[in-house]
């Protein structure tokens, strides 16, 4: 299985299925010298972890790191770090009726046609559970880039129809974690979270989206034709289990626009008077705030009775056990900033190799 890897300078390998020994992953082309805050990744992963609240997984895992390569007394070595977080509350049982059955919209039917074999108990490979390696290699991609003042936050900004239209320059940031949806709006916090409530009780789900805000950027990341930042933030994005879309600055909105409105006018000091490129000019940062929006689907697994086949093309009827989310989305947030920061770290040591 290829397309395990993520960036160039800064790389990111995963491995690991939902209900193996663990997940864990290898980070090559970290710096060294580089204080490596054991506590501060171990927050990440918390905010990442199930159990949060009555509408994420019950999955009972506590997503202790190990670190066990590439870090001496605090530091990173400059040597790949090797990394895992052991699996601890697996129910493979709750997964038995799925070995010879193919779940709506889920990877059952394409992982095992593509590969004539498949790990079912979890959703295997497939499953969120793969994200955790991804939050441990953020948080140590945010710590490159809070030396040089870079700041990522996220947030939910819609959950169904329910949606959060304040302009991220008008959130207070500080209130993110105190909502159990991780919406800055207390207002709308509770829309959301009586919504999500009300589906637990239904046995179904929601999707939503996720916005970002990345501040303190500097002029210059990103390259010209392939590698463009925003192409690199939306493959780090769609990456993510059920991402839908992707859209940065004026997004779709932007097509209905003249140019003599969407135009960036720049002033004297080279700012601009309005940011629809939302912080990128040509693929490259300009300097200007970067946002994005993130959608995601709703989880797949639903607590009622749904028709399917089997291997062998037969009707079956699926009566789905196990412990899944309501909806991703709160717990996609420090998911969506850890990938963002994977991707402006590798920029950035890019960077840094042509300056």
């Amino acid at each position: 299985m290829s397309g395990n890897s993520f960036g160039q300078v800064f790389r990111l390998t995963t491995f690991g299925e939902s209900h193996g020994y663990a997940v864990g992953g290898i980070i090559d082309g970290c710096p060294p010298r580089l204080n490596i805050d054991i506590d501060f990744i171990q927050e990440e992963l918390d905010r990442r972890k199930p159990q949060q609240s009555i509408i994420a997984s019950q999955r009972g895992e506590k997503d202790k790191v190990e670190i066990i390569s590439g870090v001496f007394e605090g530091k990173s070595l400059g040597t790949p770090i090797a990394f895992i977080i052991k699996n601890q509350d697996q129910k493979s049982e709750d997964y038995n009726y799925l070995k010879d059955v193919y779940r709506p919209s889920h990877g059952d039917f394409t992982y095992e046609k593509k590969y004539g074999i498949r790990d079912y108990r979890g959703g295997g490979r497939a499953s969120a559970r793969e994200t955790v390696a991804r939050v441990v290699a953020g948080a140590i991609a945010k710590l490159i880039l809070k030396k040089i003042g870079i700041k990522i936050t996220a947030y939910v900004s819609q959950i169904g129809d329910i949606e959060l239209k304040k302009n991220y320059e008008g959130l207070d940031f500080n209130k993110i974690e105190k909502s159990l949806v991780r919406c800055p709006d207390e207002e709308i916090s509770d829309k959301m979270l009586k919504y999500l409530e009300k589906l637990k009780i239904e046995g179904d789900t929601a999707g939503g989206v996720v916005s970002c805000v990345i501040k303190g950027l500097m002029v210059g990341l990103g390259e010209p034709v392939f590698d463009k930042l925003q192409a690199e933030l939306a493959k780090a994005m769609l990456s993510i289990n059920a991402a839908k879309g992707f859209e940065y600055g004026s997004g779709f909105k932007g097509a209905a626009m003249k140019g003599s409105v969407h135009n960036d006018l720049f002033r004297r000091d080279f700012t601009t008077e309005t940011n629809y490129s939302g912080g990128i000019q040509a693929g490259i940062s300009n300097g200007e705030d970067i946002y994005f929006r993130v959608a995601f689907k709703p989880v797949s697994t639903i607590m009622k009775p749904q028709k399917s086949v089997d291997k062998n093309g037969n009707e079956v009827l699926i009566k789905p056990t196990g412990r899944h989310d309501v909806c991703l989305v709160p717990r996609v947030v420090p998911i969506v900033e850890a990938m963002t920061a994977i991707v402006l770290a590798d920029h950035y040591l890019r960077q840094k190799t042509i300056s």
